[in-house]
């Protein structure tokens, strides 16, 4: 029998992410990395800016999503 919390090769799965990149909220969203970039750059989205490369919390993407698609 094998553990709780494993895959079938027997390792543990990855933890689910809690922020993403531009271009991996570009994939999510279906719309370019640049419709990202302006949407960031009105307001409609907020980032992390604690690092160099700019990442969007995944509460952040359910705001925005939650809010826009009323």
């Amino acid at each position: 029998m094998k553990p709780l919390n494993t895959d079938e090769r027997g390792s543990k799965p990855a933890p689910p992410k809690l922020a993403y990149s531009m271009g991996e909220v570009a994939d999510a969203l279906g719309v370019s990395y640049v419709t990202v970039h302006r949407l960031l750059k009105r307001g409609l989205l907020k980032s992390s800016t604690a690092l160099r490369q700019k990442l969007i919390p995944a509460t952040e993407l359910q705001r925005f999503l939650n809010d826009t698609l009323a």
